[in-house]
């Protein structure tokens, strides 16, 4: 069975996230094997257009590669490091954490805990609030 059902209702949990102005932040970790690549951290920005997009920051061993794509864009560019080499995802929001893992026979899993950011991602915030003063 492919993982990729469950990553994709992880991902469905980010979109709502972002909607519901509760995002902190998306980490991808734990690598197979030492493996040049570490981690991925991806936080919302709001670009000089004035349209939010990710900044999604590849660390390597001796570099960090960082490149800006639409919320729609990201599914596609983090999904194919899932199993390679990635096997964990974590979302932070304000409201839970969610981790989707990937266990030694590549089965997903979602697990859900309490909050590890009190407050969403400072870009949520003024986004949030900006809707506010507009109501």
């Amino acid at each position: 069975m492919s993982f990729q059902p469950i990553f994709a209702e992880f991902w469905q949990k980010v979109i709502a996230s972002i909607e519901d102005r509760t995002f902190a932040k998306l980490t991808l970790a734990k690598t197979i094997g030492d493996t040049e690549l570490k981690n991925i951290y991806a936080r919302p920005i709001i670009t000089a257009q004035n349209t939010l997009e990710f900044s999604i920051i590849a660390r390597y061993k001796t570099e960090e590669i960082e490149s800006f794509h639409s919320l729609e864009e990201a599914f596609f560019v983090l999904s194919p490091y899932m199993n390679n080499p990635f096997l964990t995802a974590l979302l932070f929001t304000s409201e839970m954490d969610l981790t989707f893992k990937l266990n030694k026979k590549r089965v997903g899993s979602l697990t859900e805990s309490e909050p590890t950011f009190k407050n969403a991602s400072d870009v949520m915030l003024e986004l949030k609030a900006s809707e506010n003063n507009e109501s």
